[in-house]
């Protein structure tokens, strides 16, 4: 099974749940594609008020799902179709939702579990969680737009310490550094999530919308020229013996020898 987005509708509320069972939710190819079309169809919802995305079970969203990279990590152009198109299809449509996104956090935020987290408006996790992108073990390093969003949203310094060095958090210490709104008890967590969204549907969805347009227009953003560059060379290290390394001894549940 390669995984699901599923939506489940509430009134104004809209709850998306990542599943992937025995994986943590880590993200599939198909299982990004879902989540670009759920998030572009909630553009056409005007009586959407709110959506929280969670995790199915005790976790988040563990990272990709690394059993599907030796089909396409290796050729240069397959693997800029991933992170361009299907990865960043994904990103893209939650960033531009104009309605506001909760994310309801446990256990593990991983990789791409950060970069969707970093795309909801308000973050709440529980004590479990953990968060990080320790893709270095992995011998490959983070897409330039997807490092972008998560450097904006975690901050430098959080971002440098989780690529550079593969450092994982903890709850406490990523509300301390400004990326959640709050953490609490692993029991208290549904709960405090419902408390958000009690508060934020009877508001005016006119005003929320426009809101997160401004917010879009005053977010800082790579230059497309710099983009573009950046993009043009990003994926060539796909053939590299490091990436190759990296990603066959995960497969074989062994440390990488770099």
């Amino acid at each position: 099974m390669a995984g699901t987005v599923s939506v489940v509708w509430d009134g104004g509320l809209a709850t998306v749940t990542l599943t992937h069972a025995g994986k943590f939710n880590a993200m599939s190819r198909s299982m990004w594609r879902s989540l670009r079309k759920v998030f572009e169809d909630f553009q056409a919802q005007s009586d959407l008020r709110c959506v929280v995305v969670q995790g199915q079970g005790a976790h988040f969203c563990a990272g990709g799902d690394i059993a599907e990279y030796p089909a396409f990590r290796f050729d240069v152009q397959l693997l800029r179709d991933f992170h361009e198109n299907d990865v960043w299809g994904g990103l893209q449509a939650m960033l531009d939702c104009d309605v506001p996104v909760i994310a309801q956090i446990d256990g593990n935020c991983m990789g791409a579990g950060l970069e969707i987290a970093s795309c909801c408006d308000l973050r709440i996790a529980s004590e479990a969680a953990r968060f990080g992108a320790p893709i270095a073990k992995l011998g490959f390093p983070m897409a330039p737009r997807e490092a972008a969003l998560v450097m904006r949203s975690v901050g430098e310094l959080t971002a440098r310490e989780m690529l550079l060095s593969a450092a994982v958090l903890d709850a406490q210490t990523m509300q301390q550094r400004g990326f959640l709104n709050q953490v609490v008890k692993d029991t208290e967590l549904a709960a405090a999530v419902a408390v958000c969204v009690q508060r934020m549907r009877p508001l005016a969805p006119q005003a929320a919308r426009l809101n997160k347009r401004s917010f879009r227009a005053l977010a800082p953003v790579l230059s497309e020229s710099i983009a573009s560059d950046l993009i043009a060379h990003a994926y060539h290290y796909a053939d590299s013996q490091e990436h190759r390394e990296g990603v066959k001894a995960f497969t074989e549940k062994r440390p990488p020898q770099f």
